[in-house]
């Protein structure tokens, strides 16, 4: 089994040290404002936080603010609400600049990803002769892929020739730095976009944005980051990287619900830049929306981006659960996050070093991707039988187990579970 654990902090194998780690937990507090959801004994094992977080006690409360100002103020709610519709968006935006690490006026929860991901093509995408290709990396989450692809056929060139991949080398899971930054450098004068993730969906690693970032600045290309797996879970600083811009998710570590409104960064550098975008009648200069002019003028920001009003009820999830946050901090998100997935990283090779290969490396958040021994037909059934044991995990194809222990809502305890019941079914 890859040895991957933080060589720092060494973890003993056994129930009482999960319960003496759980006991000195500053963050298990914030356990309760979650519900758990039912299992065959007790509560479940919920490690799938990175595909669709856990609802906020707090969440029904919103909702049902937002229903009753619909109920009694109707069309005036958008003045007059306990929290006025027409700016509700607002209300989001200094703590997700806060998981950003971004200044308020760069963020915008709006759309869904890849709606976000196609408007900021629209503008940050600009191919020019040779210089047309876009850089991802290889094995990028299908939706980015079809994304890109689908922008440079738009604009008249071919994906095989012009979608640039750069994967992790021969044997590796990972991928490395300067081998993204070779790559750039190689193929500067026909980049025309650079998009990668921030968190790789499939082994979890987090990658060193602010050296790419620089590189791609050095040769004025554009550089996008995919959130979806990020924000929410390590600690980002948007702003400082220099990104020119990010989308992200918020229904996987923002706990906002299924089909929840996504979010956008547009660096502040480009506030007032003209530059060309797919408008909608939300991202016109609030000062003179209402006067229904012919020619559109941009909000500076990200909120220049907006094409519709914002949805209020898909909002108010967000709103409980970016509360939540507030009051833990992800940088000591984070830090949990690391034992939690270093408590099982050493259960795993205590029990199950010949049955499991952890491909996620220390760079990482709240996830551990494994691949089981016996192949795939074997690893599958296994997964499959973790549900009958009341942890819910995740399979990815065509053989990764991802388990999220996700330090607003996970103990100690249950990563000691979980890696009992995998125990137990691969050794019974």
């Amino acid at each position: 089994m890859t040895a991957n654990a933080d060589p720092r902090e060494h973890f003993t194998a056994t129930l009482r040290a999960a319960r003496e780690l759980d006991g000195a937990d500053r963050l298990a507090r914030f356990r309760r404002h979650f519900h758990l959801p039912p299992g065959r004994a007790g509560r479940r094992i919920y490690l799938c936080g990175h595909s669709l977080g856990l609802q906020p006690r707090g969440a029904a409360a919103v909702l049902a603010e937002v229903l009753d100002d619909w109920r009694q103020l109707a069309v005036d709610a958008h003045f007059d609400a306990t929290r006025p519709w027409l700016d509700y968006h607002r209300q989001v935006s200094s703590d997700l600049a806060l998981l950003a690490g971004a200044e308020p006026s760069e963020v915008v929860a709006m759309n869904s990803l890849t709606v976000n991901l196609h408007l900021m093509m629209a503008s940050f995408y600009r191919p020019e002769g040779a210089r047309h290709a876009v850089l991802i990396e290889a094995g990028a989450f299908p939706s980015d892929r079809y994304a890109v692809d689908s922008q440079i056929a738009w604009h008249g060139h071919h994906p095989a020739g012009a979608r640039i991949e750069v994967g992790p080398r021969q044997g590796e899971w990972q991928l490395r730095t300067e081998d993204l930054i070779e790559r750039i450098e190689a193929e500067r004068s026909r980049l025309a976009l650079v998009l990668l993730p921030g968190v790789q969906y499939l082994t979890g690693q987090v990658l060193d944005i602010a050296p790419i970032a620089a590189v791609c600045r050095k040769h004025d290309i554009p550089l996008g980051l995919d959130l979806a797996h990020a924000i929410g879970n390590v600690p980002l600083r948007l702003h400082e990287w220099d990104v020119d811009f990010a989308v992200w998710c918020s229904y996987k570590y923002l706990n906002a619900g299924p089909g929840a409104v996504a979010g956008c960064f547009v660096h502040a550098r480009h506030a007032r830049a003209d530059l060309p975008r797919l408008a909608g009648w939300w991202g016109h200069d609030q000062r003179s929306r209402f006067d229904m002019p012919e020619a559109f003028r941009p909000m500076p920001g990200a909120e220049g981006w907006q094409l519709s009003n914002p949805p209020i009820l898909a909002l108010a999830p967000l709103l409980a659960s970016l509360a939540v946050f507030r009051q833990a901090g992800i940088r000591q998100l984070h830090a949990k996050s690391q034992r939690l997935t270093g408590f099982l990283e050493t259960l795993l090779g205590a029990w199950l070093e010949d049955d499991v290969e952890i491909i996620t490396p220390p760079e990482r958040g709240c996830q551990l991707s494994l691949r089981l021994s016996g192949g795939r037909t074997r690893a599958r059934k296994v997964f499959e039988t973790l549900a009958e044991h009341d942890v819910v995990a995740d399979w990815r194809e065509p053989d990764t187990l991802r388990l999220a222990p996700v330090p607003l809502y996970t103990r100690f305890q249950d990563v000691y579970r979980a890696a009992d019941a995998l125990r137990r079914i691969l050794r019974p």
